[in-house]
């Protein structure tokens, strides 16, 4: 034990004074302002910061010099800096249940980022990874954004995105542990809350109310086929949500999903026909900017059935989880220290997806775009810990 506590204490001081980073990203530099004005910490949202995202990547109260480029068209629209930026994680992690626990994430991600606005109420903006534990992950997000439709608070977004974004963005968290129900697929089931194409609309109440609709494949981010599709079914899927701002504090939402895919097992003469229905309520409570609390909690029903019913047996299999997470941020935006308590649960008729975790993650600033993050995690299913540390930068 003593020889483990040294070898983190080593590499915690190996990683602390020798990484620099000086550099701000793309929004920053377009706009000439910290990154604070929009993350605390990055890459979590202040509400500033989701209003701006909101509004097409554009600030009502500034604009930033020069733009666009003058070409003397004014039906030609082009963006005289490409907005890009880049994100690093490398991570150093080490489980108890593995006789050699220790694992160098380095890098765990490398991100390469461009979006902004294209012409007025019309932008953009896609990520690609450049590695993701250790692969090309390809495009993730990849979506043309029409803000403000007809006049109205409607926006529509068309392209690829997580089905969860209404609900608690997954790229936004701080903690390297996940949302793990959001990205819990059951069985042979292509179903969850993470990746998918189609197209989301938005539209928000001077009451408060935010109600967002989604259209989906229903089939992640699959490759096209031979015959240059995308949706591998007859299917198209339907996610809705409702969000309401109770005080200033305090706001509670829920969504439903409703999916049906149908898949060839081994052969055309034998397929599954799996309908879905997900639904739950979520609350965010934010006394001040020092603390936030998220909550989501998930119902989950998959009906699987088998054609020809002979082959194999129909089957309902029920699914639930939660997420329950604390961000504590002790001087607001201005903190140089933070910390994340996360929870996760899943318990389903398939015990093989059955999770439960406790996470609890610090994270200091060293600049705006640039932190060490230490994350201890034990997991309560397989009965171990995981101690890790890490750096997390943007620029």
């Amino acid at each position: 034990m003593k020889k483990n506590t040294f070898y983190f204490a080593f590499l915690f001081s190996a990683l602390l004074f020798t990484q620099q980073v000086i550099a701000v990203p793309g929004f920053a530099r377009m706009y000439k302002m910290s990154c604070q004005t929009c993350h605390s910490p990055f890459p979590r949202l202040k509400a500033y910061g989701d209003e701006f995202a909101g509004n097409g990547f554009v600030l009502n109260d500034q604009e930033p010099s020069r733009y666009f480029v003058d070409t003397g068209d004014d039906e030609l629209s082009l963006i005289r800096d490409f907005p890009i930026a880049l994100r690093m994680e490398v991570h150093v992690t080490y489980r108890t249940d593995k006789p050699k626990g220790s694992d160098f994430k380095t890098p765990y991600l490398l991100k390469f980022l461009s979006g902004g606005s294209i012409a007025k109420n019309l932008a953009y903006y896609f990520y690609m990874y450049f590695d993701e534990r250790g692969e090309v992950a390809g495009v993730e997000d990849a979506y043309i954004m029409f803000n403000n439709l007809f006049g109205t608070e409607l926006d529509l977004y068309i392209g690829q995105f997580q089905i969860s974004d209404p609900l608690f963005k997954r790229e936004l968290r701080l903690t390297l542990e996940d949302y793990e129900i959001y990205t819990t697929k059951v069985a042979n089931s292509n179903f969850n809350l993470a990746y998918d194409r189609g197209i989301m609309l938005t539209y928000g109440f001077e009451t408060g109310t935010d109600i967002m609709f989604e259209i989906i494949n229903g089939n992640g981010l699959e490759d096209a086929g031979a015959n240059k599709l995308f949706d591998n079914d007859d299917y198209k899927n339907l996610f809705g949500r409702v969000s309401q701002d109770i005080t200033e504090c305090l706001r509670i939402g829920g969504f439903a999903y409703h999916g049906k895919e149908n898949q060839n097992i081994n052969s055309p003469a034998r397929s599954l026909e799996n309908k879905l229905l997900m639904y739950g309520p979520d609350l965010t409570f934010s006394p001040g900017d020092q603390f936030e609390l998220n909550l989501q909690y998930v119902m989950r029903e998959d009906k699987h059935e088998y054609y020809p019913t002979s082959i194999l047996q129909d089957r309902t299999i029920n699914t639930k989880g939660a997420i329950a997470e604390l961000v504590w941020t002790p001087k607001g935006d201005e903190s140089k220290w933070y910390g994340v308590g996360l929870f996760n649960w899943v318990e389903s008729d398939l015990a093989a997806h059955n999770y439960k975790s406790l996470t609890g993650h610090l994270g200091y600033m060293f600049k705006r775009n640039f932190r060490i993050v230490g994350e201890l995690k034990y997991d309560f299913i397989h009965e171990y810990l995981q101690p890790g540390i890490g750096i997390i930068s943007a620029f």
